[in-house]
């Protein structure tokens, strides 16, 4: 494959969306060709299954096996469909969440069962991992401050803030375990450092190597 899988990744609120954004419009004037997607919903399947896994449902709601089924699901539709496709044609796949998402929030924060989580994440990929990944890291209550200032919050978004917290020892204990696909930049900093300095994390681990 000619292409490269960027992803983002963090708790609520991290800036993922202001920085993919900005990334965006930096390659492009590189002459880069560019993809940018997400996960649940980068595909018509995917908004239907994003719309059931983030809509809140006091009467009936969704259970956290299901929870992890569907987003498998997502995945392995996103896959097939605009990654792999986009990826032999040489585009830069700007990615909001992906596998890590999965062991942070699913794993981490609902304690479902780790051995399930890789096994679902490997048939879902197909063993695809991402070239790059930002870890976009802010402070969960920080992070939630700014969901509020925007809009509704979703169900993932209405969890505990113990909840949130868990997750977000999940994305530490993984930028430690694969430290040369996983590169934490502050988010708590100006919009205009955090462009800068994902920029510094894709020209020497993409751009210089191509």
């Amino acid at each position: 494959m000619n292409g490269k899988l960027i992803v983002f990744e963090g708790v609520e609120g991290c800036g993922k969306t202001t920085q993919m954004q900005l990334c965006s419009k930096w390659l492009e004037g590189l002459s880069v060709s560019v993809l940018l997607t997400r996960e649940p919903g980068g595909t018509e399947l995917g908004k239907h299954l994003r719309q059931l896994l983030l809509e809140k449902s006091e009467d009936k709601p969704v259970g956290e096996l299901t929870e992890l089924l569907l987003y498998a699901a997502d995945r392995a539709q996103h896959i097939e469909q605009e990654l792999k496709p986009n990826l032999a044609a040489g585009k830069y796949i700007l990615c909001d969440r992906y596998t890590d998402s999965t062991v942070a929030y699913q794993g981490y924060g609902r304690g479902l069962s780790m051995s399930l989580i890789n096994q679902l994440n490997h048939i879902a990929t197909g063993g695809l991992e991402s070239d790059v990944t930002i870890w976009l890291d802010v402070d969960v209550e920080v992070g939630l401050s700014r969901k509020r200032g925007q809009a509704t919050l979703d169900r993932i978004e209405q969890e505990t803030i113990a909840f949130h917290r868990r997750v977000q020892q999940g994305y530490t204990e993984l930028a430690a375990t694969y430290p040369s696909r996983i590169f934490r930049v502050d988010g708590s900093l100006s919009q205009e450092v955090v462009h800068k300095n994902v920029q510094e994390v894709l020209i020497s681990s993409i751009i210089e190597r191509r």
